[in-house]
């Protein structure tokens, strides 16, 4: 199968995932097969806008295969705040990973066989990169200013500015700042350019020992909208 114009969302150790990709010019749908992680494509200029996601089950075909039918009977079987996980952790993400336990915080319809739904876009967006220490330029073209549609703090995989780091620095991929996108959106909003420094003392230290990064999401806006 192949896609375009799409961002990738990696779900780790669900036995069933269902995912559908919204983008702005197709719509594709794919399930995964049993303990697969899955991937897709990425786009250059893409970036994830979840619109839902549903953990529980809402009807007897979905990943009911070798299933006994007392486990797939219950189609009113759903976890409240689902979405609101996956838009907190993927949102603004060009790519995003994480591992099944986010949603499983509790089971919602005990004896059910589940599975994990999502629906999200993919949208023209700019993603800057600035590695702890160092500083972000945000800039955009005379006629233009920026509008940041989300920055954090922290780190969220292994590889991102790990360059000769210790591995025990770059082990804790679930850190993040809960102001830093207050912070950018402050000094930044419906400006041309602005320098954010990706240091503890402007976006606060939520993980002692870990090597962050600042990620950074913006679109650019004509002046005057």
């Amino acid at each position: 199968v192949i896609f375009q114009h799409c961002c990738t969302l990696i779900i780790k150790q669900f036995s069933c995932l269902v995912t559908f990709f919204t983008a702005e010019w197709d719509i594709n749908a794919v399930v995964t097969f049993p303990s697969f992680p899955f991937s897709g494509c990425v786009t250059d200029h893409g970036v994830i806008r979840v619109q839902g996601a549903l953990y529980g089950r809402t009807d007897r075909e979905t990943c009911s295969e070798g299933r006994p039918a007392r486990q797939v009977a219950n189609t009113r079987c759903s976890q409240r705040g689902a979405v609101d996980v996956l838009k907190r952790r993927c949102d603004g993400k060009k790519v995003c990973e994480f591992n099944s336990d986010v949603v499983r915080t509790s089971d919602p319809c005990r004896g059910t066989y589940k599975y994990l739904e999502t629906n999200y876009t993919c949208f023209p967006a700019i993603r800057v990169i600035a590695c702890e220490g160092s500083v972000a330029h945000l800039f955009c073209a005379k006629g233009q200013v920026i509008f940041v549609y989300g920055a954090d703090y922290g780190r969220s995989d292994q590889t991102t500015c790990s360059y000769r780091r210790p591995a025990s620095q770059v082990q804790n991929v679930s850190c993040s700042s809960f102001t830093s996108n207050t912070v950018v959106a402050e000094r930044c909003n419906g400006k041309n350019n602005c320098t954010i420094s990706a240091t503890n003392s402007v976006l606060r230290d939520s993980c002692v020992g870990t090597y962050k990064y600042l990620e950074v999401i913006i679109t650019l806006t004509p002046t005057g909208l």
